[in-house]
């Protein structure tokens, strides 16, 4: 994986588990559309507007089976990992595919998509 690649895909998985909105919202095109595991959509304003939400909190995850794959100034990336997360007080907990869509814009990797799955049990 390129070097810039590496570190945009690493800053994004520490911002996320700290809340990082700041550091979400320049990771993330500002036409960023992000396709949830229950088929909702989200769009920037949107997919950031969660991290604001009182009593929200991730735990951090594991990266299992990564891959990418880059085409010029494009590039996917992806992984399996296992989500759990306190909402409303409730221990929510899935097993996810993820996979972002990213671009090189002005020398910087940001992503402009990303889709999750559910992983059957």
């Amino acid at each position: 994986m390129p070097p810039g690649l590496a570190r945009a895909v690493h800053d994004y998985n520490e911002a996320t588990v700290r809340k990082d909105i700041g550091k979400l919202s320049q990771l993330v095109t500002d036409n960023y559309m992000l396709v949830n595991s229950d088929a909702s959509v989200q769009d920037k304003p949107s997919y950031l507007a969660d991290f604001r939400v009182p009593g929200f909190t991730l735990d951090p995850y594991q990266i299992e089976d990564p891959f990418y794959r880059v085409h010029g100034d494009t590039a996917l990336t992806g992984w399996r990992f296992h989500l759990t997360w306190t909402q409303d007080g409730k221990r929510q907990a899935r097993f996810l595919r993820i996979v972002h869509s990213w671009v090189k814009e002005n020398g910087r990797w940001r992503i402009n998509y990303t889709q999750l799955t559910r992983v059957p049990a």
